[in-house]
């Protein structure tokens, strides 16, 4: 044996090797081993320089800078990330020898919709058997081992547990003016979104568990205006909720658009409201009075319109024989419903009779009331709900007008607006409850009012 002790060997290229530490450095040599550094030191290779002879340790050299998203040839001795979010692909095996390596994970945990198949180099086997084989399971990562040509490629470790980072519950952020994101007062664990105007709903961060990437809601629609002398009052707009206790809107992290509907104008129907796949639809609008001129009135003027509730039908003066039923709620149809129908108006017999009056609008808690002679019928009532953390009624209907002096006529609880007796006074639907606009007499009949979009989720 020969022992040579150094402070370090210098190549002529000009690359140092240093050998072991401390003052001096040493080479120990003989015919079979050659020792390299000190014990408790460190042997390192220089930037670039490669290494033989040392042979694997079962690890693979990960490719962190090429993630794949194609078919691709892998090599012996690497890793890879395997992302077929945009699709199914294979990852093709290289010619095995004894002790190679391969290994691949699932980089976007989507194995499950888009499969990653392996395939073996020309007639060498996987697991025994020469054939293809796919990667199906969600967050799969698989290292195979080349053992021989009988059994050829072996999977050593298979794991799906899938460790990745836990975020309980999403966040989300709210866009437009007037509208707002504040802690539910209810419940500490929860936020409420409120739009009372355009705006956007955006999930800025997912939840781990699909289970806590649902949101309530209440989506109210623009309530339909009411009708002239004598006419009908305002339908409300549609009322649609998951709270409480309704199928929740599964989200994703992205953004929502959020429509609110404004209320109909006089004899127009609201404007629909809409939330995903939620679109709750305007309250019709109420149905004018019309004069026969001794034959019947045209159904068209005198019946109050569809929508989500229906508007009440108009008063209806010179040969009718009978009421005009009012219009209907629940259009588009939708369960559970998200309003009622409008009521019926009162003809006369004839010009001189004051007996004309309007029927309520329907209401998203009731149908509106028919008219009786002199007598409007009063609006459908609203919905409570305490989406926000306190019940709040809305998208109640409007009141009819009448001839003849005496009472205004009540607008439905919700927002709906009461309806103007002979020199009385309409009143408008409330903003952001939906509710229908009052019927006019002799006065002006008044518009429906804006509806709202509520959305509640668990952040905490």
């Amino acid at each position: 044996m020969s022992k040579i002790e150094v402070d370090a060997i210098t190549q002529q290229s000009g690359s140092t090797l240093t050998v072991g530490g401390g003052a001096s450095k040493t080479v120990v040599a003989d015919a079979t081993t050659v020792t390299l550094g000190r014990c408790g030191g460190t042997v390192a290779l220089a930037s670039g320089a490669s290494q033989t002879g040392f042979g694997r340790t079962g690890t693979v050299d990960w490719q962190t800078g090429s993630i794949k998203t194609a078919t691709f040839t892998a090599a012996n001795g690497e890793g890879y990330f395997a992302n077929t979010s945009g699709g199914a692909f294979n990852m093709n095996l290289p010619a095995g020898t004894a002790g190679s390596i391969v290994s691949v994970v699932d980089y976007t945990n989507s194995f499950q919709t888009h499969s990653l198949t392996i395939v073996p180099n020309g007639s060498q086997k996987i697991g025994g058997i020469a054939a293809s084989v796919p990667l199906s399971t969600e967050g799969q990562s698989v290292t195979f081992v080349y053992v021989d040509d009988t059994e050829g490629w072996k999977n050593v470790q298979d794991s799906t547990s899938n460790v990745i980072g836990n975020v309980p519950y999403m966040t989300a952020t709210v866009s437009g003016a007037c509208n707002t994101l504040v802690t539910a007062p209810d419940c500490g664990n929860f936020k409420v979104a409120t739009f009372t105007g355009p705006g956007d709903f955006t999930v800025t961060q997912a939840a781990t568990n699909p289970a806590n990437n649902v949101v309530d809601y209440l989506v109210v629609a623009g309530g339909g205006g009411g009708a002239c002398n004598s006419g009908g009052g305002g339908g409300a707009g549609g009322h649609r909720t998951s709270f409480p206790g309704g199928t929740k809107i599964a989200v994703t992290q992205t953004t929502f658009p959020i429509v609110v509907g404004g209320g109909g104008a006089v004899r127009t129907n609201g404007v629909n409201s809409t939330f995903s796949t939620i679109t709750s639809a305007g309250g019709g609008r109420g149905g004018c009075l019309a004069n026969g001129q001794g034959g019947p009135p045209h159904p068209d003027a005198v019946r109050g319109g569809d929508g989500g509730s229906g508007g009440g039908s108009g008063g209806a003066h010179g040969g009718t024989s009978g009421s005009v039923a009012g219009g209907d709620g629940n259009q588009p149809p939708v369960s559970p419903p998200q309003g009622g129908s409008g009521g019926n108006g009162q003809p006369s017999a004839n010009d001189s009779v004051p007996e004309l009056a309007g029927g309520g609008g329907g209401g998203a808690g009731g149908c509106g009331g028919n008219a009786s002679p002199s007598v409007a019928g009063p609006g459908g009532n609203g919905t409570a709900n305490s989406i926000t953390g306190a019940a709040v009624t809305r998208a109640g209907g409007g009141g009819g007008g009448k001839r003849g002096s005496g009472s205004n006529t009540p607008g439905g609880p919700g927002g709906g607006g009461q309806g103007a007796s002979e020199n009385g006074t309409s009143v408008a639907g409330t903003a952001n409850l939906g509710g229908g606009g009052g019927g006019g007499s002799n006065v002006a009949p008044k518009a429906g009012g804006s509806g709202v979009v509520i959305l509640r989720y668990r952040f905490q």
